[in-house]
């Protein structure tokens, strides 16, 4: 289990649809909206854990695939076709409520196939039959990464919620944000679809 948490910090590192998600919603709603993504991000990773500690993260990775692949590409088409008339320097991005966000971060994690093949393929490699039961090591080894998970998110949101605060004064940005955010959010999902295809 030596090498796990410092392969987990590097995975957590690496963004992907949850990180995502947080920058987009603190940068929208500031700090305490991406922090009630983050918790549902969070959830959504201990249904992974639970999943991975049951034996059934093989089924999940295959109905999660196309599933979350298919919900990031909706909320980026969906984000895009958002017109508004009003002039950049008056548009006041759509809010939600926070459970709204909570609700949305917990889908987007539990249909995120990057998280739902490290504990297919990546976290099952730390575990040692000798050392125990398997299903309690995976349990540990899961909920240390929720943890780590959980640190890092709130980091980001914090950061991105605090950066919100010039991004909404720039025009440019205004005009031009459903386009980045939306053909990321799709981008994504492409990458999704095609999560894992090589994995032996």
């Amino acid at each position: 289990m030596a090498g796990c948490p410092a392969a987990a910090v590097l995975l957590l590192l690496t963004p992907g649809p949850a990180v995502l998600y947080i920058v987009a919603r603190s940068v929208e709603q500031g700090r305490i909206a991406g922090l009630a993504s983050v918790c549902g991000i969070t959830t959504g990773t201990l249904v992974h854990v639970l999943a991975a500690a049951l034996g059934l993260s093989a089924l999940a990775f295959a109905v999660v695939k196309f599933a979350g692949a298919g919900y990031l590409i909706y909320i980026g088409v969906r984000r895009i076709l958002a017109r508004t008339k009003t002039p950049a320097a008056q548009i006041e991005l759509q809010r939600c409520s926070l459970g709204r966000l909570y609700r949305d971060g917990f889908v987007v994690n539990l249909l995120n196939p990057k998280t739902a093949l490290f504990f297919l393929a990546f976290l099952p490699q730390f575990v040692d039959p000798s050392r125990g039961a398997v299903a309690f090591q995976i349990a540990f080894l899961g909920l240390m990464f929720t943890l780590m998970g959980l640190t890092s998110d709130s980091l980001y949101a914090l950061v991105a919620g605090t950066a919100g605060r010039w991004v909404k004064r720039n025009g440019h940005y205004l005009r031009w944000e459903r386009y980045v955010t939306g053909g990321m959010f799709i981008g994504l999902g492409v990458t999704a679809a095609i999560a894992g295809n090589g994995r032996k």
